[in-house]
C-alpha cells in the first residue's frame, strides 16, 4: 500500500510539473493537460477530473499573477471586468457539470480541444 501511495504521489507530482511548465510557458495547461492526465493516469472519472482541474488552475493562476501581474503592470481593470463574467460562467458551468454524463463531458471537452488546436495551427 505504501508503494502504491508513493507511486501515486510521484505520478501526481509529475503531471503537475508538466502542466505547470506548460501553463508558465503558454498560459495554458491546466484543463488541457490536467483533465486527460487525471483520467488516464490516476483513474479519475470525468466529473472529478474537471473539478480537480479547476482547483489546480487556481494555484497556477496565483503563481502566474505573481510572476506576470505584479512585475508587468497588467491592465487590472480589464482583468476585473473579465473576471466578473468568468465567475458567472464558472458558476453556470459547475452546475451544468453535475447534470451531464461522463461520456458527454468527454465529447464536449474533446470538441473544444479540437477547435483550439485548429485555431492555433491555422491562426
Amino acid at each position: 500500500m505504501k508503494q502504491f501511495l508513493k507511486n501515486k504521489m510521484f505520478i501526481s507530482a509529475a503531471g503537475g510539473l508538466i502542466a505547470g511548465f506548460l501553463n508558465g510557458l503558454f498560459g495554458s495547461g491546466g484543463g488541457t493537460v490536467i483533465v486527460p492526465f487525471l483520467e488516464e493516469f490516476l483513474d479519475q472519472d470525468e466529473h472529478h477530473s474537471h473539478a480537480t482541474a479547476i482547483l489546480v488552475i487556481l494555484f497556477f493562476t496565483i503563481v502566474s499573477l505573481f510572476f506576470y501581474g505584479f512585475r508587468n503592470h497588467l491592465p487590472y481593470a480589464l482583468a476585473l471586468q473579465t473576471s466578473i463574467g468568468g465567475v458567472a460562467g464558472g458558476l453556470i458551468g459547475a452546475k451544468l457539470l453535475k447534470k451531464l454524463s461522463g461520456p458527454l463531458i468527454r465529447k464536449i471537452f474533446g470538441a473544444f480541444m479540437l477547435v483550439a488546436a485548429f485555431r492555433m495551427v491555422v491562426g
